[in-house]
């Protein structure tokens, strides 16, 4: 008669609390199997307990009576798969032992994924750790997302190749010779995936792209290898991501092997200097204040005097202490936002050649509009006919479709200018604001000039009561 028990674990460290504690079973090695010589449970006397170790992680046992016996050789072994899957307490006193002497931060942290406690907040902030463009080392290589970043970084490493000076095997092997320093930068589970020559190769192409990127940035060359500027806008905070980080002494080697490594050393510095301090020429920057905040210093928004203006019609001019932003009018209605969407994605189609005129336009008129009181002032200027319905509505549209837009900078660089340049005149400023406070409507205005009348003609009462005619 078969009795049949089993004992499922999910690991095998766990064995140990059963093969220690006399007062489960209580079991004697011996070589022909666990015998139990105590009797915690009467019906487990005329028991003898095996093992059955199917895999790693899943270990059985199973009772069998025993009159029922098996081969010396074969139950040795079992005991012996045993001892091999279980953690004694000593062995455990030693790991808690090394553990705390460990010297504290002997090497430098290695590049790594982001900690599930920090991926897996619920705000959704998993998007901002993952690239949305270009994907630099073996973290995020491979996925279908960033094929066209592969193609843009083989055209920037051939780039990198032909300024180096070097032929691309000399470029190739210094990184191969040098891979497994290399592999000791990244966590172990990053690149377990990669064998030596493909971690290699992977690490010499974003390398040479990366500092090929880098320099063209710095230089403003990005025209001359066709990348458009919305790929290279959505690049560069893909720079800065933890997962997409590449070890130093990679582009110190690559560098050290070009004509031009003083070039690229400085380009480097000017990048990350670039996004870190504010830049002096501030004009050129994308955001723009309000309609309602322009307004506050003096510029009005006046519709372009053109008939046959198009999108880019948009100029600026001061009189006075006062400035005044021309802008073309549009018609808000129920096909604004697909003609919009669809002319930007056309802009952005990878063989269409443009200078993103939709695109700028709609980014300038998003920096314009921030809410329904920015669209009151512009369809009170006729430059917005709203056909929507409600003022909100038509601020929600643009703030939709304006999202995630890489403008040209070049089109309204002169207008944006101009606008700071009042900006930062003082006395125009505080003018205008004094205007803005105290004559914001036509009554204000009359009041003012009913005090100015009687202050006159009380100025004059008093000059004829002091000389009165003779």
């Amino acid at each position: 008669m078969l009795l049949s028990r089993h004992l499922t674990l999910k690991h095998a460290p766990h064995l140990s609390p059963f093969l220690n504690s006399p007062g489960l079973i209580a079991p004697t090695l011996s070589r022909k199997g666990f015998t139990s010589t105590k009797e915690p449970y009467p019906h487990a006397s005329r028991t003898k307990f095996c093992c059955e170790h199917k895999d790693l992680g899943h270990v059985s046992f199973v009772g069998r009576e025993t009159s029922e016996t098996s081969s010396s050789a074969t139950d040795k072994a079992e005991i012996e798969s045993i001892s091999s899957q279980t953690t004694t307490l000593e062995d455990r006193f030693t790991l808690v032992t090394e553990a705390g002497q460990n010297p504290k931060n002997s090497a430098p942290p290695k590049i790594q994924k982001v900690i599930s406690l920090l991926r897996d907040d619920p705000k959704e902030f998993k998007k901002y750790y993952e690239p949305k463009v270009l994907s630099l080392g073996p973290i995020h290589h491979g996925k279908p997302k960033y094929q066209l970043a592969e193609k843009y970084k083989n055209e920037l490493t051939s780039e990198f190749v032909k300024d180096s000076g070097k032929d691309i095997r000399v470029l190739h092997k210094k990184i191969e010779e040098n891979i497994k320093e290399l592999r000791d930068c990244f966590e172990e589970e990053v690149t377990q995936n990669y064998d030596d020559k493909a971690l290699a190769w992977l690490l010499f192409v974003d390398g040479c792209a990366i500092l090929q990127y880098i320099y063209c940035h710095t230089n403003n060359m990005f025209k001359e290898l066709n990348i458009k500027t919305d790929s290279v806008a959505f690049g560069q905070p893909d720079l800065f991501l933890l997962e997409n980080q590449l070890p130093y002494r990679l582009l110190e080697w690559l560098m050290s092997l070009s004509v031009k490594e003083k070039d690229l050393r400085k380009s480097i510095e000017d990048y990350i200097e670039g996004h870190i301090n504010v830049p002096m020429d501030q004009h050129s920057m994308c955001c723009l204040d309000c309609v309602q905040e322009l307004r506050a210093a003096g510029i009005r928004m006046v519709r372009s005097k053109n008939e046959k203006c198009c999108l880019s019609d948009i100029s600026f001019t001061t009189l006075a202490c006062l400035g005044y932003l021309f802008l073309p009018p549009i018609i808000v209605d129920d096909s604004t936002r697909p003609k919009f969407l669809n002319l930007i994605a056309y802009e952005r189609c990878l063989d269409f050649k443009n200078d993103f005129g939709v695109t700028s336009y709609i980014s300038f008129l998003n920096s314009l509009i921030d809410e329904a009181n920015d669209v009151k002032i512009l369809r009170k200027a006729g430059v917005l006919y709203n056909c929507l319905g409600c003022d909100e509505e038509v601020a929600k549209l643009f703030n939709e479709i304006g999202t995630n837009l890489v403008p040209n900078t070049e089109i309204y660089n002169y207008v944006r200018s101009q606008i700071q340049k009042h900006y930062m005149n003082k006395w125009m400023n505080w003018m205008a604001q004094f205007f803005h406070d105290h004559f914001s409507s036509p009554w204000m205005i009359f009041a003012f000039c009913g005090v100015l009348v009687g202050l006159g003609l009380t100025a004059i009462q008093t000059w004829f009561a002091v000389h009165p005619a003779k």
